[in-house]
This record gives structure tokens, C-alpha cells and sequence, in this order.
């Protein structure tokens, strides 16, 4: 009897992980694990992590031995099954700074920083777009800026513009602006072959 392709997609689906698949993850559960574990208990509360789970955390920082705290990691990796752990990662990775949106704000930063640099056109408009930001205060460190870049000093003020930009773009700020930029981009771009 022929079998149809959509039986055997969804028999592929359903079918039990290898040892070594189940391995792998209970590992990557149990490096989860450590990396809570070497989190803070305001970091922890934060996650909003089952209580079971939180108490074992807690009881591995304060076991001194290394079969002990062998023997706890593992517990706490069979702890981390019964725990969705993406938006565990997620937040680990905001925290340390990581995640693809925060680079993606950092470097979205350091372009204007360069754009300021460059022209004037771009601080009137950020201006215009900031009407709050403190254009005096802009205007001082572009110069000094390129002051220092002209005599070869230290990047004081060339690092003290990106620290004003993140007061001025905070990062949600930063994706929604983002977001409109993508969009006027797709509006004003000429439609590929074949659309209509």
C-alpha cells in the first residue's frame, strides 16, 4: 500500500528523538540552568519562573560541594523541561546585551553618530524629528568631536554624542523608527519585475 506524502511528513514529526537529540537538550537545558544560577535574585524574579524551579536555584547557591552541586545542576536541568525556556534565552540575552534588536539599536545609533559628523542636514534633521533635544548641547560635541579627530585625541566627545543619542532615541523609539523607515522604503521603492 502506497502511502500519501502528507502521512509521511507527519509521521516524521511525530517521531521520537534520538538519544543523542534528548542528550543535547537536556545539556542545553542544564547550561540554562547555570546561567540562572548565576544570576542575581532581583535578575530571577524577573523571569517569573515556576517557585519549584526558583528554590532549587537558590539551594544550588549554597551547596559547597562538587557532587552536590553536580547532582542539583542535574536536578534543576530536569527542572527546566517542564519550563518554556525561549523567552528564558530571550531575556538572558537582552541582559547581556546580545539580543540581534539591541545590536541592531546600537548600530542604528552609531549611524547617526557618523550622519552628524558628516553634515549638518542630518542634526536639523534629528532636530526636527526630537523638537526636546538639546541642540546646543549637539552642536558643541559635533565640534569638539571633530576637533579631536582633527588633533588626534582621545574620542571624549565622539562617545558622549552616542550617550546623548540613546537619551534622545531610546530603544523603543529606536525599532519604531526603524520600523517607518523600512516602510517608507518598500512605498518609495520601484515595484520588482513580475509586480504588478
Amino acid at each position: 500500500m502506497r502511502r500519501h506524502p502528507e502521512e509521511t511528513a507527519d509521521t516524521a514529526d511525530d517521531a521520537p528523538l534520538s538519544k543523542t537529540k534528548v542528550k543535547q537538550q537536556m545539556l542545553a537545558l542544564q547550561e540554562l540552568g547555570e546561567q540562572l544560577v548565576a544570576l542575581g535574585d532581583d535578575r530571577l524574579r524577573e523571569l517569573d519562573l515556576p517557585e519549584r524551579l526558583l528554590d532549587a536555584i537558590r539551594e544550588m547557591k549554597k551547596i559547597g560541594k562538587f557532587g552536590a552541586q553536580r547532582r542539583q545542576m542535574q536536578f534543576i536541568g530536569r527542572l527546566m523541561r517542564e519550563v518554556e525556556p525561549e523567552p528564558i534565552i530571550a531575556k538572558l540575552e537582552i541582559w547581556n546585551g546580545t539580543s540581534r534588536q539591541h545590536t541592531a539599536y546600537l548600530h542604528r545609533l552609531e549611524r547617526w553618530r557618523d550622519r552628524l559628523l558628516e553634515s549638518d542636514a542630518a542634526l536639523t534633521e534629528l532636530l526636527a524629528e526630537h523638537p526636546g533635544a538639546d541642540a546646543q548641547r549637539l552642536r558643541a560635541l559635533i565640534r569638539n568631536a571633530q576637533k579631536e579627530k582633527e588633533l588626534m585625541k582621545p574620542p571624549k566627545n565622539y562617545r558622549e554624542i552616542f550617550q546623548v543619542l540613546r537619551e534622545i532615541l531610546p530603544e523603543e523609539t529606536a525599532k519604531t523608527i526603524h520600523h517607518r523607515d523600512t516602510e517608507t522604503q518598500r512605498k518609495t521603492s520601484p515595484p520588482l519585475q513580475g509586480e504588478g
